[in-house]
């Protein structure tokens, strides 16, 4: 089982910037329209304590299971926690944190972040101080950047201005060179959401670094899972952000591309990983995802029509490990017929979907559905969405799931409500398209292995292809986790997520 593909390690971030969120799609659209718009999401921003305590961000970072969420009450941005920015699996960095990120990421002369020299000087700091970004520091050293104050004076009324607890730090351009300047794709959104893309992405493959303890020249290939479309003109989703991250990150040593498949892109990104390493192609694949600028703030009028805070205001990421058999770590099926589709001759129904995708992989490797202990779909924090009026997504995926069960005879009806208890979970994750798509799970389901709590887990992620305007089918994509054969062992209990070093700065308790 030497090239049998396991996850490695994996890594989930957050990222609070409440004063992003005008630059969301829908609330970029809404202020266009009324001006008292901006105004309103600027009274509903909450601070930074409250996105770190905030119950759903602490599970994203791994300081809360699935299973304890479940049993803290609704609603629960009224249940603050006592947890901390810092979590098992990544960290929730602040707004101006981010942004000496986001600068170290622009790498465009002129830049499209310009600062003023006292505002460099301090991100410049922040970078540098920080126990995880510090190698990011020397991005901002060198060559003098332009200021705000007499730089791209023609430009600065389309420039975004980038502020946070009232302080502005700068300003972001579209493509002022000669090629960029007549060209809709090379706007300031457009660059703004790619570069955030790049800068959460390059947080995620950090943590996950960190996390492996190896060093960015060990990883030989990368593989993008984003919704940004990155190029100009000619090639506006044409892509590379998989090697801009590997370049940020100092991933000398790798190559990469980018997998886009909307919300499936991830489990479709893990699948062509597994697959490469057990071709004996690569030995460590990393798979990111950057968090998307657009979704921000995409459910803010629900938010502003029940007088609640916009909750809807982190940018997520997430990096995950691919490798060769460790002898330990989850095992990623990939015998013939293990990996779920939904062929095109499948149509759009909710049933021949899931058949597709949940039946006829179980069918084909000898198992029902009851073989699998957890689930993970569409894991969209029920919060969010059921303001806006969408309902909670996981909850409604588990009651197919378990329908498909009992239509297959593999589940008595009677026992749905049970199974469902058993097999699911609440949902955690930020409405960021690919982001809640199944896979943030695979970190706790990987602890919940180690423990020997669960043996087998599936994910199930699902595409709009409909949202491309070339075909009105969706996509679905699926894959199954198993605990390590070699790691097999008695439970151990509740111990924590991770066994900390010491001495480590970053992930102390």
């Amino acid at each position: 089982m030497s090239q049998t593909p396991v996850i490695k390690n994996s890594a989930y971030c957050l990222v609070h910037v409440p004063d992003l969120v005008r630059y969301g799609s829908k609330p970029r659209r809404e202020i266009a329209k009324t001006a008292d718009v901006s105004g309103a999401i600027s009274r509903r921003l909450r601070p930074y304590s409250s996105s770190v305590s905030y119950p759903p961000n602490q599970t994203f970072i791994g300081n809360l299971t699935p299973e304890e969420l479940k049993h803290i009450p609704r609603p629960w941005y009224e249940r603050e926690t006592t947890c901390s920015s810092i979590g098992p699996f990544g960290i929730i960095l602040d707004q101006t944190s981010f942004y000496s990120l986001l600068k170290a990421a622009d790498i465009v002369n002129p830049p499209l972040f310009t600062l003023d020299e006292n505002a460099r000087m301090e991100l410049h700091k922040r970078l540098a101080d920080h126990s995880l970004l510090h190698r990011f520091a020397a991005h901002l050293e060198g060559h003098p950047q332009p200021s705000t104050k007499n730089t791209h004076t023609a430009c600065q009324q389309s420039a975004l201005p980038l502020t946070s607890e009232g302080t502005t730090w700068g300003w972001f351009h579209g493509d002022e060179r000669e090629e960029g300047r007549d060209d809709e794709n090379l706007n300031p959104y457009n660059l703004l959401e790619n570069t955030c893309t790049k800068a959460t992405g390059a947080l995620a493959l950090t943590s996950l670094l960190h996390r492996e303890q190896i060093a960015p020249q060990e990883i030989d290939f990368l593989i993008s899972c984003g919704e940004e479309a990155c190029g100009d003109r000619y090639q506006r989703g044409g892509g590379g952000m998989a090697k801009a991250i590997g370049e940020l990150c100092g991933c000398s040593n790798a190559s990469g591309m980018d997998i886009k498949n909307f919300c499936a892109a991830p489990a479709s990104a893990i699948i062509t990983a597994a697959a490469m390493v057990k071709a004996g192609l690569y030995k460590r694949i990393a798979v990111v995802g950057g968090g998307s600028l657009a979704k921000l703030g995409m459910k803010f009028q629900g938010f502003l029509d029940h007088g609640l805070p916009i909750l809807d205001d982190c940018l997520a990421c997430m990096a995950l490990l691919i490798s060769e058999n460790d002898g330990k770590s989850p095992v990623i099926r990939l015998e013939p017929g293990a990996v779920g589709t939904v062929a095109v001759g499948a149509g759009t129904s909710d049933e021949s979907v899931f058949r597709h995708y949940l039946l006829n992989p179980l069918e084909r490797l000898g198992l029902e559905c009851t073989d699998i202990d957890r689930y993970a779909a569409e894991l969209q924090n029920p919060e969010i969405m059921e303001f806006a009026g969408s309902g909670d997504v996981a909850s409604k995926n588990y009651r197919k799931i378990a329908a498909m069960a009992v239509l297959s005879q593999q589940l008595e009806k009677t026992a749905m409500n049970a199974w469902i208890e058993q097999i699911g979970m609440v949902g955690f994750a930020p409405t960021q398209g690919h982001i809640p798509s199944a896979v943030p799970y695979i970190g706790h389901a990987a602890e919940a292995m180690r423990r020997g709590k669960i043996k087998r887990a599936m994910f199930l992620s699902r595409a709009s292809l409909f949202l491309n305007r070339c075909t009105n089918l969706l996509d679905g994509v699926s894959f199954i986790l198993e605990r390590n054969p070699d790691s097999y062992q008695q439970p151990r209990g509740d111990e924590p997520y991770v066994t900390r070093k010491k001495n480590d700065r970053l992930w102390r308790t």
